[in-house]
């Protein structure tokens, strides 16, 4: 019965994000709409009982390093080595900026309402995420084309690079944090690094494999068992040798796509990205209906559209970028529904077991602001491509 109701919940979500695209809005505002209302703490027909399960935490566990597909199959380095220096300030910039911002705005109000200041960094982590799917779509819609747009789309793949990086390294401080110190200082580079050497030595045996041409059901197969071994090898690390600490399974996710993307050509990458996406949506589906509601969404929505347009107008500015990349980038960099919400996920995890409390402050509040920031944001990237002359 369990089982039943939370594939009659994963249904009803995903009617709702059908519902939802009729709006010209992302489906995954749905899901997570979906969530709020048939989860535990609403309608209650995915209850917690279901949540707290040891098979539905290990398909979530699955999920998570699948997610990593997302980002590392982007992380293709003969596209980064060419980017220009400008960019990369300027994406430094305004990711860098962002944390600093939100963390701070956060820090300044946990430390009069009694919450650990700590907690601040999780907001800060979570906030660096930019989904720029709707951007992206304004300009194929639109057919956009100009300064503001050719900085754009390499932007997004370099803003996962460092929103990767600092994340994870924020996650990891945490992690100890709500440990008491149980968790020695020398271990977080453990918790960073061990997640990556995993998912490098699964993607390079995967990457060989995949180098001959295969028909689709064996290449999914092949993709598929990867992950499963990750996730395996993983939990072995998680469970048997370093019982105090939790590693991070989408990170796991990310190296292994990352390597093996590297080794296939970009035709066989693309196909085998097309191929994997519905597998992926059932992933995203499933974690996205996974959280809840809650407080503090308009510190985080405001501190985070400053950090995001400021930090790329300094960026820009700095580095003598056309003017209207100056003034105008910050706006399209504002979408922020997908890559937050799995880390919001991710944070979640780590807190619920030693600090459930926390974990329902980060997850209302991300929760509610990627509904209401998702309108926001599409309505402000639009208007950047047309303040800055790129929509014709």
């Amino acid at each position: 019965m369990m089982i039943l109701r939370w594939i009659l919940t994963l249904a009803l979500a995903f009617l709702a994000g059908k519902l939802i695209t009729k709006l010209r809005m992302p489906s995954i505002l749905g899901w997570l709409i979906a969530g709020m209302i048939l989860g535990p703490h609403a309608a209650g027909l995915m209850p917690q009982s279901v949540m707290d399960a040891p098979w539905y935490k290990l398909v979530i566990t699955w999920m998570q390093c699948s997610f990593g597909l997302m980002l590392g199959t982007e992380l293709i380095w003969k596209k980064i080595k060419n980017y220009g220096k400008s960019l990369m300030i300027t994406t430094l910039s305004q990711s860098l900026g962002t944390f600093a911002f939100v963390s701070l705005m956060f820090a300044l109000v946990f430390a009069v309402t009694d919450v650990p200041v700590y907690l601040a960094l999780a907001f800060g982590g979570i906030a660096l995420a930019t989904a720029p799917a709707p951007a992206l779509s304004i300009v194929k819609e639109f057919h956009t084309k100009g300064p503001v747009t050719e900085t754009l789309l390499p932007m997004a793949v370099l803003d996962d690079i460092v929103g990767i990086a600092v994340f994870f390294t924020v996650n990891s401080f945490i992690a100890r944090a709500i440990s008491g110190g149980a968790v020695p200082l020398y271990m977080i580079p453990v918790m960073i690094f061990l997640p990556l050497a995993i998912g490098a030595v699964t993607g390079t045996a995967v990457g060989f494999l995949l180098k001959k041409d295969r028909g689709k059901s064996v290449t999914l197969c092949i993709l598929l068992a990867g992950i499963t071994l990750t996730v395996l090898i993983g939990l072995f690390f998680n469970t048997k040798v370093f019982s105090n600490i939790t590693l991070n399974y989408m990170l796991m996710g990310v190296s292994y796509s990352a390597v093996f993307s590297n080794m296939i050509t970009e035709e066989q990458l693309q196909r085998l990205v097309s191929w994997f996406n519905p597998i992926l949506g059932i992933a995203l589906l499933t974690a996205i209906v996974d959280l809840g509601a809650g407080l503090y969404t308009f510190i985080y929505i405001a501190s985070r559209a400053c950090g995001k347009y400021f930090g790329a107008r300094f960026g820009a500015k700095a580095t003598k970028m056309p003017i209207t990349v100056q003034k105008y980038l910050g706006f399209t960099l504002l979408p922020h529904s997908g890559v937050s919400l799995v880390f919001t996920g991710i944070i979640c995890s780590v807190l619920t077991g030693p600090e459930p409390e926390l974990a329902k402050i980060v997850q209302g509040t991300i929760a509610a602001a990627a509904v209401i920031n998702e309108i926001i944001a599409v309505i402000a990237a639009k208007k950047g491509f047309e303040l800055a002359g790129e929509i014709h």
